[in-house]
């Protein structure tokens, strides 16, 4: 019998396993033009996906013993066509193809092997289309990983976070209220998820910062150990979920929109600052009350994104498409998976110098610096716009000081910057190029900014 939203090369493997035959053996029974994706290291990734044609798919019904009907309700990729099978003279035979499950129906996890044995009384691996914010069994305890990435475990322990599970539970009232104001529950997820993974990516640096180091621990077995790099990766999602879920609720209040115009200025715009009252509660929802002046300061991020669109639509100001949506959710700031992410700490571990990956070499600190220079620069121009009536004298004055500033600003970003590639091993006579200054002088700068710091 089929899970519900298994894959369907996952019920091949368990077919193949009932029949006490290896999975190759039952594959020949379709013919197929490519082969499975396969993980950096070798051995074919679980997630991957197979698509019959409607001869294949006949042939799998009769294999089950199972209609091919109750086949469809169940598999999410079993009715769905590629172009690249044949449908010429050899449309008649069974013919499959592989992909990867993300690119035919969603994110694909592991399967709970305790709620696989009850449901078929097969003790096997199996892999389902699960989304990421349905990823506990709260039944048995578990966080079900992602299939795609390269590393052994398929699920979590939670038995020692029950907070995790409580906000599954929380989950279901939040996706009622996202139907409630028009808005799909997964915008949402995404949203609150990128909002926090970027929290999570600067929280080692969080001096205050209590909750996520003692939770991950846990996930881990009770001490991460010398592979705690590792263990962030893999329990970020599992780690973060009960802040994703009060983040959401958060987004999706009705008063919501009232603080971010407050905390914007409303008719008289003005920088958020650390009184942005917004901000604040978003610390307080989230167990941290000392975090409202943090988010208020990280202009270029998802949740300065979604706040920037409330106070653009009541302003009503006119903009590109999707300026004006506030769930709009763009690319760059989409959280690495964990997949990319392991494969990233493969490469470093591979590689040196500049081969290193920025942001595993440059602690988050460093990054979140010269993140700010650059954002207090760009705040410091935009607010130069219309400022050319007055006296010679008044905007002389205003577009000086303000350019003064923002070439301060500017400065101290490009000394950060060349000073943390020099760290990680990039050439000095690389990074002055870049620079556009002597290498010399690069150097000296160097030299006075770790002096000063």
């Amino acid at each position: 019998m089929p899970l519900a939203g298994e894959t369907t090369a996952s019920l091949i493997n368990r077919t193949a396993a009932r029949y006490g035959l290896p999975a190759a053996g039952l594959l020949r029974q379709w013919t197929c033009r490519n082969s499975p994706v396969r993980l950096d290291g070798g051995g074919v990734r679980a997630d991957a996906e197979i698509v019959l044609n409607a001869a294949g798919r006949d042939v799998l019904a009769g294999l089950c013993g199972v209609e091919p009907a109750v086949l469809a309700r169940a598999l999410p990729a079993f009715t769905v066509d590629d172009p690249k099978i044949s449908t010429g003279r050899e449309a008649g035979l069974a013919q499959a193809r592989w992909r990867s499950a993300g690119a035919v129906a969603g994110e694909a996890a592991f399967a709970c092997w305790q709620c696989t044995a009850r449901r078929t009384g097969q003790r096997v691996r199996a892999v389902r289309y699960l989304p990421r914010w349905r990823r506990v069994c709260v039944r048995h305890g578990r966080w079900l990983l992602d299939a795609d990435a390269d590393q052994p475990l398929e699920h979590l322990d939670l038995r020692g976070v029950p907070e995790v599970a409580a906000a599954q539970r929380r989950w279901a009232g939040v996706a009622r209220r996202a139907g409630r104001a028009g808005v799909e529950g997964g915008e949402v997820f995404a949203l609150a998820h990128a909002v926090v993974a970027r929290w999570w990516d600067e929280a080692l640096h969080w001096e205050r910062e209590e909750i996520w180091p003692q939770r991950l621990h846990r996930l881990a077995g009770g001490d991460a150990g010398p592979r705690f790099a590792w263990w962030r990766v893999v329990g970020r999602d599992a780690a973060v979920f009960p802040e994703v879920v009060a983040v959401a609720q958060v987004l999706l209040e009705p008063e919501t929109a009232e603080l971010a115009w407050q905390a914007s200025g409303g008719t008289r715009p003005r920088v958020r600052g650390a009184d942005d009252v917004f901000c604040g509660r978003l610390g307080e929802r989230v167990g941290r009350a000392w975090l409202g002046p943090w988010i208020a300061a990280d202009y270029d991020s998802p949740l300065h994104g979604f706040t920037g669109a409330l106070v653009r639509a009541r302003r009503r100001e006119a903009g590109p498409p999707g300026w004006g949506d506030p769930w709009r959710l763009r690319r760059e700031q989409q959280p690495a998976t964990m997949a990319g992410q392991l494969r990233v700490m493969a490469a470093e571990q591979q590689s040196g110098g500049s081969g290193t990956r920025w942001r595993a070499t440059v602690d988050a600190e460093h990054r979140f610096r010269i993140e700010q220079w650059i954002s207090e620069a760009r705040e410091q121009l935009v607010q130069l716009r219309g400022v050319h009536s007055g006296t010679t004298a008044e905007v002389a004055r205003t577009l000086l000081e303000h350019l003064a500033h923002s070439a301060a600003l500017i400065d101290q970003a490009l000394v950060g910057t060349a000073a943390a590639a020099v760290a990680a091993g990039v050439a000095l006579e690389d990074v002055a190029a870049w620079s556009r200054l002597p290498a010399r002088e690069l150097a000296e700068l160097l030299a006075a900014d770790s002096d000063g710091g």
